[in-house]
């Protein structure tokens, strides 16, 4: 058999199983919605270990099943030679964004020092742990910080979030409001589309609390962290 033979026979074999394994994905898929019972399942693939299929849900939780859709495993896979924890990494990368495409106009933007460093936001003024983030974030040099106002704690924090995006010192009234706790005063109306628009974005990015913090590297960070731990990370970043 000639090379060019066996080169055809070659990439007819590799296209036959990549068909086989994408009409597998498709199965597991439509085995795991009719088991929850609705179209929950973000993506379905193959993993190199135990003849497992990852599946994403439309939360972000990631589960594991056989091709039979016989059993599905929730949990950490650890590999045991690398001490690694699979399924914490690749949730990871789930969660993270693509940096450069966060509409910025539509964010409260605060600079310490030569503001070089930089990180996105999403925070609730009634959310206590923001405030605490806004205090720690006092005390760090040379960021650029871009506020999403994202007001999911209930009517209130939607007036707020409105009065704050209306002032005519947005940085300002956020910063007397979040660490001062100066009230927030009441201003003449203005264009609140941008907020409909950030809580509609959070809930794509699959937003759930406040403050959720992006670095420049697209990673996520959920949750309040201290000004020691957001200082490494800002390091981290290249």
């Amino acid at each position: 058999m000639g090379w060019w033979k066996k080169t055809l026979v070659a990439l007819a074999v590799a296209l036959g199983l990549a068909t086989a394994a994408f009409a597998g994905e498709k199965e597991v898929k439509a085995k795991v919605e009719a088991f929850l019972g609705a179209p929950a399942v973000s993506s379905v693939r193959t993993v190199p270990y135990g003849g497992l299929y990852e599946v994403v849900l439309t939360t972000g939780e990631v589960v594991y099943t056989d091709e039979k859709v016989s059993y599905i495993l929730t949990g950490s896979i650890i590999d045991t030679a690398k001490r690694e924890d699979i399924t914490a990494k690749r949730m990871d990368e789930l969660a993270r964004i693509d940096f450069s495409a966060l509409p910025l106009d539509r964010a409260i933007k605060l600079v310490r020092g030569k503001g070089t460093r930089v990180l996105a936001t999403f925070e609730d003024p009634n959310c206590t742990f923001c405030k605490k983030l806004a205090k720690e974030l006092q005390t760090i040099d040379d960021v650029t910080i871009y506020v999403f106002l994202y007001p999911i704690l209930g009517p209130d924090s939607v007036e707020k979030a409105k009065r704050i995006w209306c002032a005519p010192d947005r940085a300002q009234t956020w910063v007397a409001w979040m660490i001062e706790g100066k009230p927030v005063p009441e201003t003449a109306s203005c264009d609140t589309k941008a907020i409909e628009q950030n809580v509609a974005l959070g809930e794509k990015l699959r937003i759930s609390g406040t403050p959720t913090i992006f670095l420049a590297s697209g990673d996520r960070l959920g949750g309040y962290l201290p000004a020691a731990k957001l200082e490494e990370r800002l390091n981290r970043v290249r």
